[in-house]
């Protein structure tokens, strides 16, 4: 049994733009239902939706079948909490709120094994490695492992051009939403200012060689992003999807309007 490949990461490396949807529901029939609609990737949140490591493997073994690669957003930026989700199979991880040069470098030390990192041994346990079925796991695993950090603060702003220059970083997602709020436009993602810093933070990462990444739920401004640069970009979320679609089929026959939700992502 061979180390299964990361299409996604070699996507970016390779430069071909990669559109995803934002998976909340926490439901690995619904996440399979989203891994057959066509997309390239898929995200399981695990810091907003009410997801834990037991759900997000149920979540990656329902997506493992389809072509969309999953991508797993951990509750926070702690290495054990990494090495869980590692473990359970996951090769591409979002991680929330970094916000400078050396958090990033403790994220890549997290997603690899000593001595290059801190990663703890226990591959005879881990579905990533099928239990030790796959030879050389632990000299190979960081081979298709990619390391997506999330910047979503003026400070992570300011840090920008070190945080996307760590090796072993290998993309930089903009969080519109907590970039909003940190810069007083709460509830504002698409607000001038806000495109405005994604756009050039696009630019500086893809300048030193990286992946850019962004949530944009506006396909307008979706495309805007993917033609400024940005490589991976989140365009729905599946709550919201739900969400809408439900209410607007009951205000269809209820001979109402439906009213879209506001805010956030």
């Amino acid at each position: 049994m061979d180390l299964p490949k990361n299409p996604f990461k070699r996507a970016l490396r390779e430069g071909r733009p990669q559109f995803g949807l934002w998976l909340g529901l926490a439901d690995p029939y619904c996440a399979e239902i989203a891994a057959g609609a066509g997309f390239d990737w898929l995200l399981i949140d695990g810091e907003h939706a009410p997801n834990d490591v037991r759900s997000v493997l149920a979540q990656l073994q329902a997506v493992a079948p389809y072509p969309s690669h999953p991508i797993v957003r951990p509750v926070i930026g702690d290495t054990a909490v990494i090495k869980q989700m590692l473990d359970v199979g996951a090769q591409t991880l979002l991680v929330p709120m970094v916000e400078s040069a050396e958090q990033a470098a403790a994220l890549v030390a997290a997603v690899r094994y000593p001595p290059h990192g801190v990663r703890g041994v226990g591959a005879a346990l881990a579905r990533a490695s099928r239990w030790n079925a796959i030879p050389g796991y632990l000299n190979r695993a960081e081979e298709e492992i990619c390391l997506l950090v999330q910047v979503e603060s003026r400070r992570g702003l300011d840090n920008l051009d070190a945080i996307a220059a760590v090796a072993g970083v290998d993309g930089v997602f903009f969080g519109p939403s907590d970039l909003s709020a940190s810069l007083g436009l709460i509830g504002q993602p698409g607000h001038p200012e806000v495109k405005a810093a994604i756009e050039d933070g696009i630019a500086r990462v893809a300048a030193v060689g990286k992946a850019p990444g962004v949530l944009a739920t506006d396909e307008a401004l979706a495309r805007g992003y993917a033609a400024g640069g940005a490589l991976f970009v989140g365009v729905g979320v599946d709550t919201t999807l739900y969400a809408r679609a439900a209410g607007s089929l009951a205000a269809a026959f209820r001979g109402e309007r439906a009213t879209a939700g506001g805010g956030g992502y």
